[in-house]
């Protein structure tokens, strides 16, 4: 029987071309076992110090992980969840750890045992032969608008469903700072892309609205056949979002800022969120995000995989996309990112605005190591 015997860490930093080539940071992990079988797995630590700060408590879960067994990976992510009763409840630093190490885990077992992810999780019966519809999920931040909206619009030529839009980031465009801008260009945005694509926004957490202003663009942007609103205030500001709910037809989207199943079950006990906003790489990996995926089922409200960061991620969150019935769309970024383009052998790509199951072993990709390599970053 095998077992695992190295575990190594890579912590990188990138530009981002779908954030204004904005610096970001992840934390990557390698597991090989003493027959040579690899698992890799991704925390989206985001910033410089929490991604070496996570290294750091990876490199502690050594003495569970080395020794263990590869195909009995969720009593292993049991035990390093009860090392951490201290440091690690309800999430913080320890599930960026814990979720870079479950899906290296699951990585690893379908090594082993020769099973795609999608197979060792289930998919739900109702998937289309090629997959699941793809969102465009990127940032708006040329200071030329009509720049903006030609681009989205470029992505729904290309098949996308629709577009869901990131704003108050990196750049100059400055989307989310004033109520009749903001609507028109939503306008704008609508006539480029014709009448039957999704259109999200994405309230950035920089942006602080109060009740009237957020009403006012929600309002607006519905005039416009606008799909959902993500976050339009901070997770905390429950009023107003109960407010916001009885007052505006949209569907709402949050929670992803959430660590555990017990913060998703508080989050949803409010009964405000139509859109369940989940993170593989940061939730507890894929352990993790099942446990969100009952939740989201038993509440019969809807789950997306916010898959934001590398193809690591982005095989997981499609996996776990695929097993329930209660997915609407996949979001990928639409332009080539290193983390996505560089990493891996091949690349996902969107054909006819879907995205295929990956089927190959564990996440069923390939980590070009040398490229990994490249990108990564020094204390």
């Amino acid at each position: 029987m095998s077992r695992i015997d190295r575990l190594t860490t890579v912590p990188v930093s990138y530009p981002e071309p779908n954030d204004s080539n904005s610096e970001r940071h992840l934390l990557f992990v390698r597991l090989e076992t003493d027959d040579g079988a690899v698992g890799w797995g991704e925390a989206i630590t985001q910033f410089r110090p929490s991604t070496f700060a996570t290294e750091v408590l990876v490199n502690g879960m050594a003495d569970v992980l080395i020794g263990s067994d590869p195909t009995d990976n969720i009593a292993t992510w049991q035990r390093l969840h009860a090392q951490a009763w201290w440091y690690g409840y309800r999430g913080g630093l320890f599930n960026f750890a814990l979720s870079a190490v479950d899906i290296a885990l699951w990585d690893l077992r379908g090594q082993v045992s020769g099973q795609s992810l999608s197979t060792m999780i289930g998919r739900h019966p109702d998937l289309h032969e090629d997959g699941l519809p793809v969102l465009a999920s990127t940032h708006v931040f040329d200071v030329d608008l009509d720049a903006e909206v030609a681009r989205h619009a470029k992505y729904v030529n290309d098949g996308y469903l629709g577009v869901k839009i990131g704003m108050g980031k990196k750049g100059d465009s400055r989307i989310g700072y004033d109520v009749a801008r903001d609507i028109d260009f939503v306008r704008d945005l609508r006539g480029a892309c014709g009448p039957a694509a999704w259109i999200m926004m994405d309230r950035g957490q920089s942006l602080v609205w109060t009740f009237d202003e957020a009403l006012e663009r929600i309002r607006g942007w519905e005039e416009y056949g606008l799909k959902w609103v993500e976050e339009p205030f901070e997770p905390w500001d429950i009023e107003n979002l109960r407010r916001l709910r009885g007052k505006t037809s949209c569907l709402i989207a949050g929670a992803e800022r959430e660590w555990d199943v017990r913060g998703y079950s508080e989050v949803l006990s409010t009964g405000l969120l139509d859109v369940i906003g989940c993170d593989v790489g940061r939730v507890g990996g894929i352990s993790g995000a099942l446990q969100v995926i009952r939740l989201v089922e038993a509440n019969n409200v809807w789950f997306n995989s916010h898959a934001w960061s590398s193809a690591i991620n982005t095989a997981a969150s499609i996996a776990l996309s695929a097993s329930t019935r209660r997915c609407l769309v996949q979001e990928l970024k639409p332009d080539p990112s290193p983390m996505q383009a560089e990493v891996v052998a091949n690349p996902f790509v969107a054909v006819d605005g879907r995205i295929a199951v990956p089927t190959g072993p564990g996440l069923g990709i390939h980590v070009d190591e040398g490229a990994l390599t490249a990108f990564r970053m020094s204390p």
